[in-house]
């Protein structure tokens, strides 16, 4: 169906053995080819493709697809997500606007909303900006969808970035989770995360914590979300 479920009986989809999505916006030229069920190995694993005039293609560069590297503008972050095996560097944007109405607006595209509710109360608790006052959107560029927290402190930034429209640099990434109680706490497969980042050449990296490994980036550990606004 639209959604992406299967219309009636599930029936068909006990019966096979595996079940692939094929994912993507029809206004952009990548598609993702998703595994939902798969007898005979991981569902995390994902397969992108191009669309071109020659028809559907492997993407072989598309470490540069999903983010811009054009002059920095307010409310737009980078972060690294891990998709199966393979790191790509994101696009958060936040639009953070003055609402009218007595309950902003609250909109997330290829981010959950309900975290980026929780993510918002947190930023008034934490740091006391008033966004019961604002509408906010969220959009995760290039129709990719986050499944993961790791994520967060690159939305906490965009939104801080757009509420006080100050640019962060195209040469930095944000990588970490959020907690309920304010702390940056570090996620799985940070070494491979921030080889990624230097690969494309980001030059600094706000994460929770410094990494075990040696890299040409610098390294800002952040370990809560009130220290955030040192950085702007």
């Amino acid at each position: 169906t639209k959604d992406g479920s299967i219309a009636g009986p599930r029936v068909l989809e006990h019966m096979v053995d595996t079940v692939l999505y094929f994912e993507g916006e029809a206004s952009k030229e990548i598609r993702m080819l998703r595994g939902f069920k798969n007898r005979f190995g991981s569902t995390s694993e994902i397969g992108i493709f191009e669309m071109t005039q020659e028809g559907l293609v492997s993407a072989k560069d598309i470490a540069s697809k999903f983010f811009d590297k054009s002059k920095a503008q307010s409310g737009s972050a980078l972060t690294v997500s891990m998709e199966g095996s393979r790191a790509l560097i994101l696009e958060v944007q936040a639009l953070v606007t003055e609402s009218t109405n007595p309950n902003p607006k609250r909109s997330a595209t290829g981010f959950d909303g309900s975290r980026l509710n929780m993510l918002l109360a947190l930023l008034e608790k934490k740091i006391d900006l008033p966004l019961n006052h604002y509408d906010v959107f969220v959009n995760i560029s290039g129709g990719i969808k986050i499944k993961e927290s790791s994520a967060d402190l690159a939305v906490v930034a965009a939104i801080i970035s757009s509420f006080r429209d100050r640019p962060i640099s195209k040469e930095s990434v944000f990588i970490g989770e959020v907690s309920l109680t304010g702390e940056i706490k570090d996620v799985y497969s940070i070494d491979m995360r921030l080889k990624e980042a230097q690969a494309q050449g980001v030059k600094k990296a706000v994460i929770a914590q410094k990494p075990n490994m040696k890299l040409d980036l610098k390294v800002f550990p952040v370990d809560e979300v009130h220290k955030m606004i040192e950085l702007f």
